[in-house]
């Protein structure tokens, strides 16, 4: 098979038609075997029943329909768990995303030898204030904490080698950043294309400013685990260490300066507990010890860790 478009999406059904109509004039004038995967993320509109019916239409067309809404990064967990594909293309649903860019994406991967390629929505049809300025502040930081050249991470159109997204490990919000961990995960060859943007057709967008806020918060998530993930001691310890032993150094000090004057200078001196000094190197030891047992326990659970549910299917179609 060349292709598995996956498709996340959530209260669509005013598009999902024209979206699979548009797909397979695609795949039909390129002559390209393929598979179109929804992925219903709890939608509370008649979405479910429009892929039930492309579905018997269209056997190309498979179905997966969470019990509740899990989100986007859940549901392309889902559709890349069952993706045949050569290539794997993910898009919207909400026609922003312009299928005929579908061919170009593939041969980048097929011929270029691309791992993956991100899209990028140069020119866009969204609102300045609420969306364009944040998402390029978003970007910006991105690129730096990253080190990867994109100029939106944020796009949903992308393609993606097989092997790419069988070994990449997509969970929490964290769909935002599948290049950053396919380079985490080795695959090195990362590109950008410009695609096209298109206006809303139908409906509201289904996501706020808070977006951009969680975006940030993973961004930090990230950088930490792919520095520190498969060994949390290396932070947690050297800093419950370090701490530790400033902590114990400086109650050293107190200490000595006690005894020096009482039996060097035979001068009277406060008591211990009454420098201020000698509380401070204690919460420092303190806290370096739970720094240290912080990072103790994250090997240990680290190491007893089991993959769990993530999400609870509810119904899937042609699978």
């Amino acid at each position: 098979m060349n292709i598995s478009v996956v498709i996340p999406l959530l209260n669509e059904e005013e598009s999902l038609r024209e979206l699979h109509d548009w797909i397979v004039k695609v795949m039909q004038s390129n002559r390209f075997l393929y598979e179109i995967i929804f992925i219903d993320d709890g939608s509370t509109d008649q979405s479910w029943t429009v892929i039930e019916n492309l579905s018997k239409e269209n056997l190309n067309v498979k179905g997966i329909r969470f019990q509740t809404n899990y989100g986007k990064s859940q549901a392309l967990h889902a559709g890349f768990k069952i993706a045949q594909g050569d290539v794997i293309i993910t898009m919207d649903a909400d026609l922003q995303d312009n299928p005929d860019e579908i061919p170009e994406l593939y041969n980048l991967i097929i011929q270029e030898k691309y791992d993956l390629i991100s899209g990028w929505k140069k020119k866009r049809y969204d609102s300045t204030i609420r969306k364009n300025i944040p998402s390029k502040l978003f970007n910006w930081a991105a690129r730096k904490t990253s080190g990867l050249d994109l100029n939106d991470f944020n796009c949903g159109l992308k393609a993606y080698k097989n092997e790419v997204i069988k070994n990449v490990d997509v969970y929490g919000e964290m769909h935002r950043y599948i290049p950053v961990l396919a380079k985490n995960a080795g695959f090195n060859k990362i590109g950008e294309k410009v695609v096209q943007h298109q206006a809303r057709k139908y409906g509201i967008t289904k996501f706020g400013m808070e977006r951009f806020i969680n975006g940030f918060l993973d961004l930090i998530s990230i950088w930490f685990l792919s520095k520190f993930g498969k060994r949390p001691m290396h932070f947690f310890g050297a800093i419950g260490s370090l701490m530790f032993i400033i902590g114990l150094f400086s109650a050293a000090y107190i200490g000595v300066h006690k005894l020096f004057y009482l039996f060097y200078l035979h001068k009277p001196t406060i008591l211990v507990t009454d420098n201020p000094w000698f509380y401070i190197s204690l919460a420092t030891m303190i806290i370096g010890t739970q720094f240290f047992l912080a990072g103790f326990l994250g090997e240990i659970i680290l190491r007893t860790k089991r993959d769990e549910a993530r999400y609870k299917i509810k119904s899937e179609v042609n699978i």
